[in-house]
């Protein structure tokens, strides 16, 4: 009968050293990519893709404005995965997701909101009005700028984890709200940007090849690139925040 040799005490550490070295490697890797896919996007936005005849040049903030809140998007979605996913499980982790994918489309939404305001100063105006869309999109900030005040004011972990779960679930039906609102809503001025768009809808324009694919382009960029980096590099902020705070405890119970 064998024994299998027993392992060094050092093996399970410096295994785990080994993994995080690759995650952080992999992680920077993605950032760097992300990075040169925001520029080659910047750029066929403001030189490739040709100005609108309507608008102008001011029509180049759609680019970002509409691929900011298709990132926006999903981050929320990521965030609704967390929650439901520690509300099974009871895990850490799964918190920790869903957090990170609200903060980061909490920020992104606000880029969409801004670049928005921009765009609608030129086209209709007016810096706001209380357009459907509009106010279903600040509504939508609101809702999720909410979702921190709920976290911050739950001293409780497991009960703050819980609640910011069935929170970051609830709040996603903002997000679809804000995208159907121009389809179910014949009295708003904001074109429909894939579909046909309201009768009255002001500052609308036919998209050329050029601009479909420097939309796309964008779109992915910011769903496939920036989103999910901002959420992995968000996670291990979190992660090691924890981890400080758990050396902290225990520093102060010796």
């Amino acid at each position: 009968m064998s024994v299998a040799p027993s392992l060094p005490s050092t093996y399970q550490p410096q295994t785990q050293e080994r993994r995080q070295t690759d995650r952080l490697r992999l992680l920077q890797g993605l950032t760097l990519v992300a990075v040169v896919g925001f520029i080659v996007g910047l750029y066929y936005a403001l030189v490739v893709a040709g100005t609108d005849v309507t608008q102008g040049n001011v029509q180049r903030i759609f680019y970002m404005h509409v691929s900011a809140f298709s990132g926006a998007t999903v981050a929320f979605v990521t965030g609704l995965v967390g929650g439901a996913a520690y509300l099974r499980t009871q895990q850490i982790k799964w918190d920790a997701l869903s957090l990170a994918g609200v903060e980061v489309g909490f920020s992104l939404s606000l880029i969409t909101l801004f670049t928005g305001m921009v765009w609608a100063r030129p086209t209709w105006n007016t810096w706001w009005t209380w357009d459907p869309r509009l106010t279903s999109a600040a509504i939508m900030v609101l809702t999720y700028a909410a979702y921190f005040m709920l976290r911050g004011g739950i001293d409780n972990g497991d009960r703050r984890r819980r609640f910011a779960a069935v929170y970051s679930i609830l709040a996603i039906s903002t997000v679809i709200i804000t995208f159907m609102i121009t389809r179910i809503r014949p009295d708003t001025i904001h074109p429909t940007v894939i579909g046909p768009s309201p009768a009255n809808a002001q500052g609308t324009f036919e998209m050329a090849e050029n601009m479909r694919t420097t939309l796309g382009m964008n779109s992915a960029i910011w769903c496939l690139l920036i989103a999910p980096v901002l959420i992995w590099w968000r996670i291990r902020l979190e992660n090691l925040t924890r981890k400080v705070e758990i050396e902290r405890v225990d520093s102060l119970s010796r």
